[in-house]
Order: C-alpha cells, then sequence, then structure tokens
C-alpha cells in the first residue's frame, strides 16, 4: 500500500491528539477537589513529590514531573506566597534552590489526601486497563523507564 499524505495528516490518524485530549481530560477531573484548596493541577503534583520527599532541589522536582525551570518557577513562587514552601539555599551547596514543606503544606497533606482516589472513581476504565494504560503511557515517556516513586 502506498503511503498517504492525505491519510497521515487526518486528526484521526494522529497519536498526539488522543493523548492531549485525555490528558485535558483526566487533570480536569482534578478541578472539583482543587479548587477548594487554591490548588492548580500542576501546583498539585509539586506537592505530591515534597510529600513523597520534603527538601527537593528545584532541579530534581522539574526532572519528576518533566517540567523546564520557567514553568516550575512561577508555581514555585505561587505556592511559596500561599505559604506551603519555602525556597532555601543548600548547606552543602549554596548553588542548589531546595524547597521545603512548611507546615502548611504539610497539613495540607490531609486535607488532600481522598483526591487520588475520588480521581480514580471518576476514570471510566476497569483497573486492568488503566494498569496498561499506566504501563503503556510510562513505556513511551521512558522507553520502559520508571521514575522514581512509581510502582508496577
Amino acid at each position: 500500500m502506498e503511503y498517504d499524505d492525505h491519510e497521515a495528516m487526518k486528526l484521526s490518524n494522529q497519536l498526539c491528539f488522543p493523548l492531549y485530549a485525555a490528558a485535558r481530560q483526566v487533570t480536569g477531573l482534578y478541578t472539583p477537589w482543587l479548587k477548594p484548596l487554591g490548588l492548580t493541577y500542576t501546583q498539585y503534583i509539586v506537592l505530591l513529590v515534597l510529600w513523597e520527599k520534603d527538601s527537593v532541589p528545584v532541579s530534581r522536582i522539574g526532572e519528576r514531573l518533566m517540567l523546564d525551570n520557567g514553568t516550575l518557577s512561577p508555581l514555585l513562587k505561587k505556592l511559596e506566597q500561599a505559604g506551603y514552601v519555602e525556597r532555601r539555599r543548600c548547606r552543602r551547596d549554596d548553588r542548589v534552590v531546595e524547597i521545603t514543606l512548611t507546615e502548611a503544606g504539610r497539613a495540607l497533606r490531609e486535607r488532600a489526601k481522598d483526591i487520588p482516589l475520588k480521581v480514580a472513581g471518576c476514570v471510566n476504565l476497569p483497573p486492568e486497563k488503566a494498569g496498561q494504560l499506566y504501563a503503556l503511557l510510562y513505556e513511551l515517556l521512558g522507553a520502559g523507564k520508571k521514575t522514581e516513586g512509581t510502582e508496577a
């Protein structure tokens, strides 16, 4: 079969589109539970990283979330203004800025603890398919590499 430029240019033949649309749909499911906490989805995932391990260098947060400094810096600034995090120079290397949770940031974890289950209840996939999708997405992101803190 001959390659058809016109077929290739159809939206329905683009892998990027269902990934983009699904990502927007799933992240949008968080809004009803994050809004009362005054958080955006991206601020929430920054906090997830910090709730796993406090006092993390900015560069490590960027690596974990696959975000560049231009995106991460304003997020961290807003979280700091909200009183959830503090920026501190690393004692071992003052070129490194670490992000540390405040008491309010640690307390917020308790208020947010039910969000993953609430969102999971809104995703219309059986658990085995959700697991397959999770594995495929991480495979796509890193050629089978897992990021720290993820489970199979």
